[in-house]
């Protein structure tokens, strides 16, 4: 009877490691962080923004999270980074997940962030941050269309003048 809990416990594990390992390898970025001193109130703030922003935001056991990336082939992260309490938030935008986390870390002053991958590269708490930064894709977006719309406009504003000084 022991045998067969065993078995399943171990069917199990394997199962979720491989749940894991599937988010892992289809987010383009995956940030790692403590969430400990966090209340019920405030972690249903920060999944409810995670969800407005198409972010994964979800708590694994430290030693499934590293057989998920070993199994990967994903290295370069430090073993003590997986001490304490482990959430993972994964998204198919780079910036998402780094600028939600970075913004409540800054509004709770509880959490912090542990590590990060963007596009199979390791991020350091430091470059997360940085990355946070960063505006959005939409706000990119508009950015270089601006910049693009700018010689036009002023050209377009130049011979309006010319026009109306023939007039």
């Amino acid at each position: 009877m022991e045998d067969n809990i065993l078995s399943a416990n171990l069917e199990l594990k394997k199962e979720l490691v491989e749940d894991i390992k599937s988010k892992l390898e289809q987010a383009k970025s995956i940030i790692f962080v403590d969430y400990r001193g966090i209340t019920v109130a405030e972690d249903t703030a920060l999944r409810k923004e995670f969800r407005e922003n198409n972010v994964t935001y979800k708590v694994f056991k430290n030693r499934l999270l590293t057989r998920a990336l070993d199994s990967l082939g994903i290295t370069g992260y430090d073993a003590t980074m997986f001490e304490g309490t482990t959430a993972v938030a994964f998204s198919e935008d780079e910036v998402a997940p780094a600028k939600v986390f970075c913004k409540h870390s800054k509004d709770l002053n509880k959490m912090a962030v542990k590590f990060g991958i963007v596009n199979g590269q390791i991020f350091t708490k430091e470059q997360v941050e940085e990355l946070s930064k960063i505006p959005s894709k939409d706000v990119l977006i508009a950015m270089l269309l601006g910049t693009l719309n700018a010689p036009v406009s002023a050209l377009a504003r130049a011979l309006n003048a010319i026009a109306e000084k023939q007039n």
